[in-house]
C-alpha cells in the first residue's frame, strides 16, 4: 500500500483496531437492555458494584470468575470509555451493559445462588437485577 513494510504494518494494525472497536459497539447494541431495562440498570449500578467487590474478594469462587470481576472493577475505574459519552443511548450505557454481560457469565459459572448470598440490596433490587441479566 505505502511501499513500506512499517506503513503498511501500522495501517493494518489501525484498521484491525478500528475494525474490533466496530464489532464492539456492534456487539454492545445487540445485548443492550431494551425499554426501561435500562434506566433500571442505571439505577441499581451502586449495589451492583458492591456485589461485584464482594464476588471478586471472595476465595470461594472459581479463579476464572474471580479474574473476570477484578477485571471488570478495574474497566469501571478506569476513566476511558469503550465507547465515548457523545454516542446517543450506548455512550452513558457502556458501563451498564458490559456489567450485564460479565454478571450473566459469573452466574453461568458461579450459580444464582452465589449472586443472592452476596447482594447487598433490597429483595426489589436483586429481582431487576435477575430480569436485567436474565438470571431467573
Amino acid at each position: 500500500m505505502t511501499g513500506s513494510f512499517w506503513g503498511d504494518l501500522l495501517i493494518g494494525v489501525a484498521a484491525a483496531l478500528l475494525l474490533a472497536w466496530l464489532v464492539l459497539v456492534v456487539a454492545l447494541l445487540v445485548i443492550r437492555p431494551r425499554g426501561g431495562l435500562l434506566r433500571e440498570a442505571l439505577r441499581l449500578l451502586p449495589d451492583v458494584l458492591r456485589l461485584i467487590r464482594r464476588l471478586a474478594a471472595d476465595k470461594t469462587l472459581p479463579r476464572g470468575v474471580r479474574l473476570r470481576l477484578g477485571l471488570l472493577l478495574a474497566y469501571l475505574a478506569l476513566p476511558i470509555d469503550l465507547v465515548p459519552d457523545f454516542i446517543p443511548v450506548l455512550g452513558y450505557a457502556d458501563d451498564a451493559i458490559i456489567v450485564t454481560a460479565v454478571l450473566r457469565g459469573v452466574v453461568r459459572r458461579a450459580g444464582i445462588d452465589a449472586v443472592r448470598a452476596r447482594w447487598p440490596g433490597t429483595d426489589d433490587g436483586f429481582a431487576a437485577l435477575a430480569r436485567l441479566t436474565g438470571l431467573h
